[in-house]
């Protein structure tokens, strides 16, 4: 476990009891994998998990869509304060009926944003994104596509119209307590090679990669995290933009991680050391394409929202500083 994860455990059983915005029946501990945990909320306090000002809109698009979440119960959020797909929902969410607001948001990032366009239902951010097609060709138990669960799934995705009058996907990959371990995961449970899967895309001529410096560590030194999420992520992404799904021209990944999580940026994958000394500059390096791969702390990208610079986002705004308030420690 990171220490950025043991400190938000702590912090959480505190803001559990001190906070206004839970109930009081959602101060109680919490069952989380069999266990009462003070850093997790009731089962039937689920909801309170999610901003107020989203938890029927959310609840009620991950049921049409039939979205998976994470360590969920009964089609329920997860009960953990520190889940990762939760904490995502929250910070983004809030955007998807506020085109303006998201492209201020996103607009240093890509300057040549023009307008947001939307994604799905109207909507213009959406979640656990895994593409129109199995374009990985992926498979599960069941052989159902579920999204959020046994598939390539972004985090959330949000499309927008360029100066030049093309349209940009983004893919969005959202961390936030996860700290990668040093294991290798290039064997599934079953024992499958999950390099027979993938190294299709690798080979092909258009690989979104930079194959010399992949092959100067072997393909297989991919198969660590977070290594291994942002290959399939960067894979999906390509792929989508060569179907032209949601009329995309470009397609591309942004990795959202906060910088106070230094156990994520560490450099799992031993043969991969040597190209930079965090993950995020690792993964730059290896992305054949410059303009197909962005990375930006949590706390950098979501300072105006916090501080009350972004007008339409203020009660969103009220309740990221209250719920993650090492947003404001930068």
């Amino acid at each position: 476990m990171g220490r950025f994860l043991e400190d938000e455990k702590r912090r959480y059983v505190a803001w559990k009891q001190a906070t206004s915005g839970l109930a009081d029946a959602a101060r109680r501990p919490g069952e989380y994998r069999g266990q009462c945990r003070l850093f997790c909320l009731p089962q039937e306090c689920a909801e309170e998990n999610l901003f107020p000002g989203i938890r029927e809109s959310v609840t009620a698009y991950f049921r049409r869509r039939e979205i998976k979440w994470h360590d969920g119960r009964d089609r329920r959020p997860s009960v953990h304060l520190c889940d990762s797909q939760v904490c995502c929902v929250n910070f983004l969410f809030p955007f998807a009926r506020q085109p303006e607001a998201l492209g201020t948001l996103l607009r240093p990032l890509y300057p040549d944003l023009v307008e947001m366009l939307p994604v799905e239902d109207g909507l213009y951010v959406a979640h656990e994104w895994i593409g129109a097609r199995n374009y990985l060709h992926e498979v599960s138990r069941n052989g159902i596509r579920t999204r959020g669960a046994n598939y390539t799934s972004a985090d959330a995705i949000v499309r927008f119209r360029r100066a030049d009058g093309s349209v940009q996907v983004v893919l969005i990959e959202w961390k936030y307590t996860e700290s990668p371990g040093g294991t290798n995961v290039r064997y599934a449970r079953s024992g499958k090679d999950k390099t027979t899967i993938y190294r299709p895309f690798y080979e092909r001529a258009c690989c979104p990669l930079d194959r010399t410096s992949v092959d100067r560590a072997g393909f297989e030194a991919l198969f660590y995290e977070p290594f291994y999420q942002l290959m399939r992520q960067q894979f999906l992404a390509h792929e989508m933009e060569r179907a032209k799904e949601l009329d995309a021209d470009i397609v591309s990944l942004l990795l959202i991680a906060p910088a106070h999580n230094g156990g994520f940026r560490r450099v799992t994958s031993p043969a991969l050391r040597q190209l930079g000394a965090s993950a995020t500059d690792v993964w730059a390096r290896l992305v054949a394409a410059p303009d197909r791969y962005r990375s930006v702390n949590t706390e950098a990208l979501f300072a105006r929202l916090v501080t009350g610079g972004v007008a339409a986002m203020a009660r969103s705004g009220e309740y990221i500083r209250d719920r993650y308030p090492w947003v404001l420690q930068i």
